[in-house]
């Protein structure tokens, strides 16, 4: 109904038969992504290690590219998620200073933001001596991508 006044009629009551306790959290569900066969196992540890030991300086932007892809977000189990952190850490850290831009070069943006959550997941548990090389990979990564990859890494929830 509307009225001639250019006013709108409010009193209609067909916006009210939405059920507003379905998008209650208490009925919120999150997606089992451990339950089925494609659940996410992380990276190929083997196939990650070989490309880093290539004579004489290993596939190391293979080796980042391939860890990054096989990143399991979505998986549930914290002993897959921890292997796979540990496994892209040791990747980044033996990419040397003077390869990172080589290597960034070759990482589309989605591959960027599953690097600075591995990031981010370094610098929450460091091991020796990777802080200041993963402040390098920070630098670089922000100088490429800006405060955008910072803010998606932060509000996406699905956690490296």
């Amino acid at each position: 109904m509307s009225r001639n006044d250019g006013k709108k009629d409010t009193s209609a009551s067909a916006f009210r038969k939405i059920d507003v306790d379905q998008y209650s959290d208490n009925n919120f569900k999150e997606e089992d992504a451990d339950g089925g066969v494609g659940a996410p196992t992380g990276p190929d540890e083997n196939e990650i290690l070989t490309l880093l030991s290539q004579y004489p300086f290993g596939k190391n932007a293979e080796a980042l590219i391939s860890v990054l892809k096989s990143a399991p977000l979505e998986c549930k189990n914290q002993q897959v998620k921890d292997s796979a952190r540990n496994l892209t850490q040791k990747v980044l850290l033996s990419i040397k200073s003077n390869q990172v831009d080589d290597c960034l070069a070759q990482l589309d943006r989605d591959l960027i933001d599953v690097l600075m959550k591995y990031i981010y997941r370094g610098f929450e548990i460091p091991t020796e001596g990777s802080s200041s090389h993963l402040l390098l990979w920070h630098e670089k990564v922000f100088n490429i991508s800006g405060v955008g990859c910072i803010v998606r890494v932060f509000s996406d929830s699905k956690r490296a």
